[in-house]
Parts: structure tokens; sequence; C-alpha cells
């Protein structure tokens, strides 16, 4: 199921990354990269910092050929898919669950640190789409008091516990899904934020 879910999960990213470069004017090569960056560069990052070899889209080059085919075909069909927000938003959301299980499986599957664990798992889930947001030269959205990283360390820790406290695998991650992805939707639906720091020296 996680496998289905992680493979539908890099699609959508694949075909949001490329409407954003689409956006700022970008060439096919350009579309391509910011796909295969906003995809698979929190896997990436995360394999990185964990010396996690080979690379999870270098064992699996098919991936790398499912992320950018994905990327060219949101070319041809731009239209459409701009117009299906909520669905990508959905799969955005879902997406980040699963993604940050499978960073906190990695990393528990080299024995690392709880608090390692859990970052693993958010590195996993939120990398890309900061990158994507720093190449289009954007403040990353993550930043910006949406509540995405917190539903990673929440979904992550449901997971992390759940396996600790000796519950079966396939059910922990059931019960991770269902705290993480009905946080995001509630989330996006209620406009929920992290609180912002505001400094100005002029005010002072």
């Amino acid at each position: 199921m996680l496998t289905i879910i992680f493979y539908v999960a890099i699609t959508a990213e694949a075909m949001t990354a490329a409407l954003a470069a689409g956006r700022r004017n970008m060439d096919w090569f350009g579309v391509c990269v910011l796909a295969s960056v906003t995809a698979l560069g929190g896997g990436t990052t995360r394999d990185l910092f964990l010396d996690h070899y080979p690379l999870y889209w270098v064992a699996n080059p098919y991936i790398l050929v499912l992320v950018c085919s994905a990327a060219l075909l949101t070319i041809a069909i731009a239209r459409f898919v701009d117009r299906l927000r909520w669905p990508f938003l959905l799969l955005d959301g879902l997406g980040l669950v699963v993604f940050t299980i499978i960073g906190c499986d990695v990393a528990m599957e080299i024995g690392a640190h709880p608090i390692i664990v859990l970052v693993s798992g958010m590195v996993t889930g939120i990398v890309g789409g900061i990158l994507r947001d720093v190449l289009c030269n954007d403040i990353p959205l993550v930043f910006r008091g949406e509540l995405y990283a917190t539903v990673s360390l929440v979904t992550g820790a449901v997971y992390f516990f759940g396996l600790a406290a000796g519950l079966q695998g396939d059910l922990v991650i059931l019960v991770a899904m269902a705290v993480g992805f009905p946080l995001r939707v509630l989330a996006l639906l209620r406009r929920w934020q992290m609180p912002k720091f505001v400094y100005d020296k002029e005010l002072r």
C-alpha cells in the first residue's frame, strides 16, 4: 500500500512542480529539473545525511523516468491540471504522511537515534518543497506559517512510538496515516498556521 501511494504522491509532486516551472517560463529541461528536485529532493537529502547508499532513485532509475514523464505530460495538459487544486492538495497531504513514514523507516533500519528518526521523516516529507520554492526564488511555504512540518513530526512520532510499543507494523502505519492525513486536511480547511515571528526595528 505504501509503495502505491508513494508512486502516486511523487507523480503528483512532479506535476505541481511542473506547473510552478511553467508560471516562471522555464524551458522543458527546467520543468524536468524542478519536478525531480521537488519529488525526489527530500529522499535524496535524507539518504545523503544518513550516509544511506545508493540513493533510492539511483537504485531504481525508473522513478526518475516516472517523474520526468509526469512533468512533460503536465506541459500538454497544464490547463486541466491547474483546475485540480484540491485533488492535488489532498495527494500532497497524503504524500507528506507516506514520505514521513518511509523516511522514519530508513533511519530505523540503520539504528539511528529516535530524534534522528523523526528528523529523517520530516526531511523526507518537506525538503523537496523547500528546494522547489528556493529554485523559484520564493520563501518556502513551510517557513510561512503553513502547518506542514508539524504534521510530519506528529506522523513520525505516532509511527515511531507505535512501533517502539510493540504494535504490529501495518496497524501502526494505518494509525499514523489516520492521524497525519486528517490533520493536514484540517489545517488546510481551517487555515491553521504556526505562530509567526515578526520583528521590525522601526517599531522599537
